[in-house]
């Protein structure tokens, strides 16, 4: 179900039909509290959906910790039409380095 048609209870209309007679109702406390219920389901779906995608996320982070004296290469993202580190486009370079630590 749409949040559209969750929220007002019907499908969404095109700019065609939105002179169509007979379909407006009075705002009543029972369309009132629907709403409420059909805006606090899609937040916990919302909710629901967004604490998967952080957990998968997770998976993928780790923390890195170096020592003095490790060398390690530095993840660059080229700025587009820029033109760093000597080439541009599909063959620029993902990574510089090595570099060392020094501190």
């Amino acid at each position: 179900m749409a949040p559209y048609e969750a929220l007002y209870g019907r499908k969404c209309r095109s700019p065609i039909h939105w002179d169509d007679v007979g379909e407006r109702a009075e705002i009543g406390p029972d369309i009132i509290e629907q709403t409420s219920e059909a805006i606090k389901r899609i937040r916990d779906r919302m909710k629901t959906a967004q604490s998967r995608k952080k957990c998968y996320a997770d998976n993928h982070r780790r923390d890195l910790n170096f020592v003095v004296g490790n060398h390690v290469f530095l993840k660059i993202s080229p700025m587009k039409g820029v033109i760093r580190f000597g080439r541009k486009g599909k063959l620029s370079p993902r990574f510089i380095g090595p570099f060392q630590i020094l501190e």
